[in-house]
């Protein structure tokens, strides 16, 4: 076995990694980005090393800055985690020409499965069913346009290389193509520095089943039972199980021996995921099942297969990288009760799912029996615009699938992130939904029930807001109280609160005040009646919220409710808080993020829902359009500026009448 290892990671995958390399005696170093120089990961580690700037692309993505750091702590070995560099064959092969073992698989069975036409065209050699589609090389836009229109609409677009939904289109309609080609092309040139694309039949009711592999350097290969992937949006997992709701253990066994001879077709080694694309109308079948891709290294959702198997699956990739055969046969890998997964993202789902980024003020996670938080931050530290913006995953696991999900539930109606908004709330009412409950689903579920998942926008939370309210001025009376002792009538005299008593002095009956406050940036006013020591603050009638948890910051009070937050604040009167004077033309950045494009100039004449420009971050596009018709009498930014949220990037002005 090794004696130390450099995690070439970070987050909640390089602290999981670390937890097991710790227990197995290894040495653990691990490298850390200017923006995570504080994080969790570099914390746990016994030894770690900076590799530049906090743009991944001039730090956790530079080979030569993570070998360099591996030589300088004397690693015998890399673990790439997953994303970043964890698919990179020429990564793994020069880890390799440093003399450094790469726990992952070879070079070779990256390149054979990295890129997705040539491993569907391995896959069909080895007999393994593939979806129907155009894998060429030609590229051609009016080329693929054809192809696509002689495959039959819907197609998917798909980046040939790389993974997670980045490169990829859904087109229901000829006339939609060029604009998602383009779209696909752009985002996989950006996500893999490679903008070729394949085009495949769309599955209309797709269930996403994947097979966890291993395979050793002994000529062994073994599946771990399946996973079910199924709800997504824009191609993004959000919650995982296993095993998958209605898989027979026969469909198992096929789909699991196809499985095993894709990992042996391109001489895998270590763990690996063949992800499938299931018909699930009417249920899933024997023959009803395609190959899709293979992830060439451990995946995001590997702790149901863990929950459900008992194994620790990078143990595993610890013993195979360092020679040793796999520790069980096929016929005695364990399959116990159910697992459920959520990702846990700083994500804003009432606003389209946009990050938000932030300063974690309070992180708590539950616990109980079958629960597991996978987390690479703590409260005080920064969601920034980065990275992924995942906090954490939680995972449940029970005798059963409705006790999973049970499980998954309440803990995640016990989370409490504050600062961020989170995907808690969203999530909840995910595992609660009767009809994913009765496992009648595919991966357009999300897409198809935003308005039951709370996924739009819900409006004021009155209670919550007015338990902030009430808040600030229980800590307000409090803060008078103290100056006074300290500074007597003088405080009366310079300090303005609500509390103040040269407002209305009454000898008899409540005592009532009108508060201006501002909920998320919405001025609201709270009713006040203080009575004896009872204080009872209403906002339109409704009372504060008795299911709340209020966190207090400096300025303001975030109340988390059924997992949205609410951010409470006093609202000064004496400031302008009139329209910037641009009425609805104001364009403002919706988030964090660099200007990918610009694509309208100064003067330009646009009608309302004309794309104006595209902003990244955290790995996603988004594309502002314009609120309403007139002529673009502003750009306030430009092609590849770094814009932060709510800054103003366009101005149009209103066409007249």
């Amino acid at each position: 076995m090794f004696k130390t290892v450099l995690i070439a990671n970070r987050g909640e995958i390089a602290c999981r990694i670390i937890r097991t390399a710790k227990r197995l005696g290894l040495r653990t170093v691990a490298v850390y980005s200017e923006a995570d120089s504080q994080a969790l990961h570099v914390k746990l580690a016994d030894a770690a090393y900076p590799i530049g700037p906090a743009q991944a692309a001039q730090s956790y993505l530079v080979g030569e800055k993570i070998i360099a750091a591996a030589k300088e702590a004397r690693a015998d070995c890399i673990h790439p985690g997953y994303g970043f560099l964890s698919e990179n064959s020429a990564f793994a092969q020069s880890v390799a020409d440093a003399g450094i073992a790469f726990v992952g698989p070879p070079p070779s069975a990256m390149l054979a499965m990295g890129l997705k036409d040539r491993a569907k065209a391995l896959m069909e050699k080895a007999g393994v069913p593939v979806v129907p589609g155009y894998h060429g090389d030609k590229q051609d836009p009016e080329f693929l346009k054809r192809k696509a229109y002689e495959i039959g609409y819907p197609v998917l677009i798909k980046a040939v290389a790389g993974g997670g939904g980045k490169g990829m289109r859904r087109v229901d309609k000829h006339a939609e193509f060029d604009t998602a080609l383009e779209g696909a092309q752009r985002e996989a040139k950006a996500a893999f520095g490679d903008a070729r694309v394949l085009i495949e039949k769309y599955i209309t009711a797709p269930r996403h089943i994947e097979m966890q592999v291993f395979a050793d350097t002994h000529g062994n290969a073994i599946h771990l039972n399946e996973r079910d992937c199924s709800l997504q949006r824009r191609h993004q997992k959000v919650i995982e199980e296993a095993p998958a709701p209605g898989m027979s253990a026969t469909l198992r066994a096929e789909m699991g021996d196809a499985a095993v001879a894709a990992a042996k077709a391109c001489g895998y080694v270590g763990a690996g995921t063949i992800e499938f694309i299931a018909d699930g109308a009417g249920g899933l079948k024997s023959g009803g099942f395609w190959f899709m891709e293979m992830n060439t290294r451990l995946q995001v959702e590997h702790p149901v297969t863990e929950a459900i198997t008992g194994l620790d699956l990078v143990e595993w990739q610890f013993q195979i990288a360092a020679g040793e055969k796999l520790p069980l046969k096929q016929d005695q890998v364990p399959l116990t009760g159910h697992a459920v997964e959520a990702r846990l993202y700083a994500e804003d789902p009432e606003r389209g799912f946009l990050p938000s980024t932030g300063k974690l003020m309070a992180l708590k996670f539950p616990s109980g029996e079958g629960l597991r938080i996978d987390t690479g931050v703590e409260s005080g530290d920064e969601v920034t615009p980065f990275y992924d913006p995942m906090i954490a995953k939680v995972i449940a696991h029970g005798r059963n699938r409705e006790q999973a999900l049970d499980r998954l539930a309440n803990a995640l109606d016990a989370t409490v992130v504050v600062g961020p908004r989170s995907n808690a709330g969203f999530l909840s009412l995910l595992c609660r939904a009767p009809q994913f409950r009765q496992g009648e689903f595919d991966t357009g579920f999300i897409d198809a029930h935003l308005d039951d998942l709370g996924a739009v926008p819900q409006g004021m939370d009155k209670a919550a807001a007015a338990l902030g309210a009430r808040e600030l001025l229980t800590r307000e009376r409090g803060r008078i109280a103290d100056q006074i002792s300290r500074e007597a009538d003088a405080a009366r005299s310079t300090h303005i609160s609500p509390w103040d008593a040269d407002d209305g002095f009454q000898l008899s009956g409540p005592r009532r005040q009108i508060v201006p406050i501002l909920a998320d940036g919405e001025k609201v006013t709270a009713q006040v009646i203080q009575e004896a020591r009872t204080t009872t603050v209403t906002i339109d009638g409704v009372a504060a919220a008795a299911d709340a948890v209020a966190v207090a910051t400096a300025d303001a009070v975030y109340v988390l409710r059924k997992g949205r937050q609410t951010k409470v604040a006093f609202r000064d009167l004496s400031l302008d808080e009139g329209s910037d004077g641009a009425g609805g033309g104001l364009v403002r950045a919706p988030m964090h993020g660099k200007v990918l494009s610009v694509l309208v100039e100064q003067g330009a004449s646009v009608t309302r829902g004309q794309r104006l420009a595209i902003i990244e971050a955290m790995k996603m596009e988004h594309t502002l359009v314009a609120p309403l018709d007139g002529t673009v009498s502003e750009i306030a930014v430009g092609k590849d500026e770094q814009v932060a949220e709510g800054a103003k990037m366009i101005v149009i002005e209103a066409k007249k009448e």
